[in-house]
C-alpha cells in the first residue's frame, strides 16, 4: 500500500503540544502501518524556544514564527494547542485562511467563538476537528456524530472535568473537606495553582456547549447553560447524603423534554450510590448518553492530562488527513442561533428533586414550620434525616428530601425557609439527578 504523507504544523508546545510531537515522532511508523498515512512533524511554533521539553525535536523543526506554518503550502494541517482564546481565534482564522485544516483541543475557544470558526472553516474550504476538546481521550465527539448519529440524542449526563471529580471522591472516601481536598489536587497535578475555571463548573460548561451542539443540532452558547460550582461543597452533605444513599458529582447535564425544549446545566448533584456513574473516581470522566435507538450508552476514560487528550488530538490528524474529518464536518448541519433560542429552557422550568439541609432550633414546631413553607409551594416531601445532639445556638442539621418540582418553586419555597423563626442561617439546598439506568 502507497502511504500518504501528511505534514503538520503544530502550534503551541506546551503540556498539550508535547504529548502531540511525542506520538507523532515515535509512533510514526505504527501509524503507517495501520492507517497508509505517514505523519510528519513539519514544523513546531511557540514564542518560547528555549524551554526543555520531554521530546526532543529534529533540527531546524522549533520556531517562534507562525508564518512558517502559514507560507508554507506542504503543511496540511495546523493543530492549535496553545489554550484559550484571542491568540488562538487568531492563530485558527489565519490556519484557516491559509487554507490548511485545523485540529484543536481549545474548548473555551470552540464554546464561546465555536460559530464563527465554523463559518471561517466553510468559506475556505477547510474543516476543525475537536474530538480532544470535550473528555480529553475519550472519544466522545465521533461517538456522537457518527456511531450515534441514527439516533434522536434524548439526555446526556456527563462528568467532564477530572478537576472537580478527584475533589469530590476525595471528600466522599477520605472525609476531607474541600480545602484540603483541592490542596491534594493541586499537589497531584490534577488542579491548576489558580482552579477557579474548573471548581466554578465554568470548564463543564464549556465542554457542555459543544457536545450539546453537535447532539441536538443547534448553536449553544454559554449563556444557555445553568451553572453552579462546588466551591460552597459541605463535608456534612456529602456525608448525610450518603446516608440516603446519594453520591455527590458534578454532572453537566443536556435533557430534551417533550415538545422539544432543551434543559442545560452544569451543578453538583446527588445522584444514586450504585448507579453507573457514582462508581467514577479520581480524576476520570465519564459520560452517559441516552439515545432513541440505543438506549444508555457510557464512555469512560481519562478526561485530562498530557498523553491522552494527545491521542485524541493525533486521532484527530489521521481521521483529517484520511477524509474522514472533511465528510463529516461538511455534513454536520447545525441550526441557526435564531432557532436555538425558542427551545432553551430556563433553569426556572427545570423540574427535579432535592435535597435540603436546615439548621433548626431544638424546639416544637420545626416539622411543622419547614413542612408548611415547602406545601405552600406544591413541594412534597419524599425523607428527612435528623440525628439527636444540638449544634450552635441551640440548632440542630435537618435533612429533607423532596419529591419533583419545578426550580421555581424550590426558590420561592427556600424564600420563605428564611423567613421562619426556628431556622438559622440559610439553607443548603443540592438537587438530586434520577439517572435512568437500561435494563433488560
Amino acid at each position: 500500500m502507497t502511504e500518504k504523507c501528511v505534514r503538520i504544523g503544530l502550534v503551541g508546545f506546551g503540556t498539550v503540544g508535547t504529548g502531540v510531537a511525542k506520538i507523532i515522532l515515535e509512533d510514526a511508523d505504527a501509524i503507517a502501518a495501520r492507517t497508509g498515512v505517514r505523519l510528519e512533524l513539519a514544523k513546531v511554533v511557540d514564542a518560547d524556544v528555549q524551554r526543555p521539553r520531554a521530546v526532543s525535536l529534529p533540527a531546524g523543526v522549533l520556531t517562534p514564527d507562525l508564518a512558517a506554518v502559514l507560507n508554507d503550502p506542504s503543511i496540511n494541517i495546523g493543530v492549535e494547542t496553545v489554550g484559550g482564546i484571542d491568540a488562538a481565534l487568531r492563530i485558527q482564522t489565519d490556519l484557516l485562511a491559509a487554507g490548511k485544516d485545523v485540529v484543536t483541543a481549545n474548548k473555551a475557544l470552540l464554546a464561546e467563538c465555536g460559530g464563527q470558526l465554523y463559518a471561517a472553516a466553510r468559506e475556505h474550504g477547510r474543516c476543525i476537528a475537536f474530538e480532544a476538546s470535550c473528555a480529553g481521550g475519550i472519544p466522545i465527539v465521533s461517538a456522537i456524530r457518527t456511531g450515534l448519529t441514527a439516533n434522536r440524542i434524548r439526555a446526556m449526563y456527563g462528568i467532564v472535568n477530572g478537576t472537580c471529580n478527584y475533589i469530590l471522591s476525595n471528600m466522599t472516601a477520605r472525609n476531607e473537606d474541600f480545602a484540603a481536598a483541592l490542596s491534594a489536587a493541586q499537589a497531584r497535578g490534577y488542579a491548576e495553582a489558580d482552579p477557579t475555571l474548573d471548581i466554578s463548573g465554568g470548564d463543564s460548561a464549556h465542554k457542555l456547549a459543544i457536545l450539546a451542539s453537535i447532539a441536538f443540532g443547534y448553536e449553544v452558547r454559554l449563556e444557555d447553560i445553568f451553572i453552579e460550582g462546588i466551591q460552597s461543597v459541605s463535608i456534612d452533605d456529602i456525608r448525610y447524603g450518603a446516608e440516603m444513599g446519594y453520591c455527590l458529582k458534578l454532572l453537566a447535564i443536556a435533557e430534551q423534554r417533550e415538545g422539544g425544549r432543551i434543559s442545560l446545566r452544569v451543578h453538583p448533584s446527588f445522584i444514586a450510590a450504585d448507579s453507573a456513574l457514582a462508581r467514577v473516581s479520581g480524576p476520570f470522566n465519564a459520560v452517559s448518553i441516552f439515545g432513541s435507538a440505543v438506549g444508555q450508552v457510557v464512555f469512560y476514560g481519562r478526561g485530562a492530562g498530557m498523553m491522552p487528550t494527545a491521542s485524541a488530538v493525533v486521532a484527530d490528524i489521521i481521521d483529517v488527513a484520511l477524509g474522514n474529518s472533511r465528510t463529516t464536518f461538511e455534513h454536520c448541519i447545525v441550526r441557526p442561533r435564531s432557532d436555538a433560542e425558542s427551545v432553551i429552557q430556563s433553569i426556572d422550568d427545570c423540574v427535579c428533586r432535592f435535597y435540603i439541609r436546615v439548621m433548626a432550633k431544638d424546639e416544637p414546631g420545626v416539622v411543622a414550620g419547614y413542612g408548611k413553607a415547602l406545601g405552600d409551594h406544591g413541594i412534597s416531601i419524599s425523607g428527612a434525616l435528623q440525628h439527636e445532639g444540638t449544634g450552635p445556638n441551640n440548632t440542630v442539621p435537618v435533612v429533607i428530601t423532596t419529591h419533583k418540582t419545578q426550580e421555581r418553586n424550590m426558590a420561592a419555597a427556600l424564600e420563605d425557609l428564611m423567613k421562619l423563626d426556628v431556622i438559622s442561617g440559610r439553607p443548603v439546598v443540592i438537587r438530586i439527578v434520577d439517572i435512568p439506568e437500561d435494563h433488560d
